[in-house]
């Protein structure tokens, strides 16, 4: 169930428009009918609100001004965890590679 703060790619016409952040969802006047504001995640950053019953929130299709479009919730994708002792060999290689200079004492020197 798409909530305030998830992130979701909306479509149209079935291709991939933008990613938008959910600010707020809040009923309309008409029952089963929802305002759904919205941050656009592009630059310039804009504002909008829809007006969308629950089934459109959800993923299901509708139309404006004669276009489709339909919003997908977006999660985040699984990290691939590295077993500990691979992580602290490649700090290790790298700690061998070069020297590590201290910005801090450098700055503390001068």
């Amino acid at each position: 169930m798409v909530q305030e703060n998830d992130i979701v790619l909306i479509y149209c016409e079935d291709e991939p428009l933008t990613y938008a952040k959910i600010e707020e969802i809040f009923p309309d006047v008409k029952v089963d009918w929802y305002h759904v504001k919205m941050l656009i995640l592009q630059i310039p950053l804009q504002v909008i609100t829809w007006t969308l019953r629950n089934a459109y929130i959800e993923g299901d299709e509708f139309t404006i001004r004669g276009k489709k479009f339909r919003m997908e919730a977006v999660a985040c994708p699984e990290e691939a965890h590295e077993p500990q002792n691979s992580k602290n060999n490649k700090i290790k290689n790298l700690e061998e590679k070069g020297k590590v200079i201290s910005l801090f004492d450098h700055l503390k020197n001068n």
